[in-house]
């Protein structure tokens, strides 16, 4: 048994444990391009542009730090029989890598490093999962490759659940990515694009997988919905801008309308105008009438009257004009002329914050 020393405990070492050589036959080969080939199942299709590659192939020569797993081609075809014409006479198939060897090829590498590892093709099932869960646990696919990976994972490990499982997802993940597979090749496009957002692009896979929708009406419902979501957007932003910009009182006129009559006067001013109602000795000049609180106190009390703000008077059939809780316009004139200043402030203050308060309850 080896020696221990001081720092085994610190660091939770143990010598005595054997180191294990984990790949299959531990194979690393530098294979010339000639004898390697793609696989054909492989779901990215987006490689980059050429000039991507090329920068990619060129830093490959350098130094390539990451070998690419393969499998000898009798493995590979023992899984897909009919592929052999398609990958020629090569002696290895990539699992995964193809950007590599894409970006090789354009910058003119003669070879690439590869791990050899036939226990990848065990079965269809192990195979697909090297090829895919990388790319995904990486995100390295755009959501239209995502989609058809995921689809090809249900198709080997036999339901949604079971990879979602594997994955260890909840099984929505699988449902929402495999949506993307029934748009059409437009609106996969857009998604690539990014010009149609992934929660537009689900919604759009539902309803052309319940609908069986075609090509021309998937792009329809996707203007009508870009129509309605410009709608809400502007909504929205107009109901922020209502929200912060600040609350202005209207002039205050400085007198009754034009032509105005003295009762009208009177009524303008929130003054009694039924003179034949004053009781003898009240004063008539210019008396205000009181104005009720919240609860309705301090209302002048009138007979079979339920609203005080709307009571009228007995004799000449005048409105009394109490204060006009019904309209914002006269409201607002009647403060500005009574209220102090720094209490007009003050009530000013606390309608800015409530109609805050609404703005982002109705957002």
């Amino acid at each position: 048994m080896a020696k221990r020393d001081e720092f085994d405990d610190f660091f939770g070492d143990e010598n005595d444990a054997p180191v294990v050589d984990t790949r299959a036959d531990g194979r690393l080969l530098r294979v010339p391009l000639g004898r390697l080939a793609p696989n054909l199942v492989n779901p990215r299709t987006d490689f980059g542009t050429e000039a991507e590659l090329i920068d990619l192939g060129k830093s490959l020569l350098r130094r390539q730090i990451q070998a690419c797993p393969a499998v000898s081609r009798s493995a590979y075809l023992k899984l897909w029989t009919d592929h052999a014409d398609h990958i020629g006479d090569v002696d290895y198939v990539l699992v995964t890598g193809e950007r590599r060897y894409r970006g090789a090829t354009a910058a003119g590498s003669p070879s690439l490093n590869c791990v050899v590892d036939d226990g990848l093709a065990k079965d269809r099932k192990t195979f697909m999962e090297a090829v895919v869960s990388e790319n995904v646990d990486r995100q390295n696919f755009n959501p239209i490759e995502e989609a058809y990976a995921v689809q090809s994972l249900v198709a080997e490990f036999g339901s949604n659940r079971a990879v979602a499982q594997h994955f260890e997802r909840v099984d929505g993940w699988v449902t929402q990515r495999i949506l993307l597979t029934h748009l059409a090749p437009e609106a996969q496009d857009m998604v690539r694009k990014k010009s149609m957002p992934l929660d537009a692009a689900r919604s759009l896979g539902k309803l052309a997988r319940d609908n069986d929708w075609s090509g021309p009406q998937q792009l329809a419902w996707w203007q009508d919905e870009q129509k309605q979501r410009t709608a809400a957007s502007a909504e929205r932003s107009a109901a922020k801008k209502a929200a912060k910009a600040p609350v202005v009182a209207k002039p205050l006129p400085s007198g009754p309308p034009a032509g105005a009559s003295e009762q009208g006067a009177d009524l303008f001013y929130g003054r009694k105008t039924d003179m034949a109602d004053r009781a003898p000795g009240e004063p008539t000049g210019t008396e205000e009438e009181p104005l009720p609180n919240a609860s309705g106190e301090g209302a002048p009390s009138v007979p079979g009257q339920a609203n005080p703000t709307e009571a009228t008077t007995g004799g000449g059939g005048q409105p009394l004009k109490l204060f006009p809780y019904k309209d914002g316009v006269e409201a607002a004139q009647f403060l500005i002329l009574k209220m102090p200043t720094d209490e007009f402030a003050k009530m000013l203050d606390l309608l800015n914050k409530h109609r805050e308060h609404q703005a982002v309850s109705a957002g």
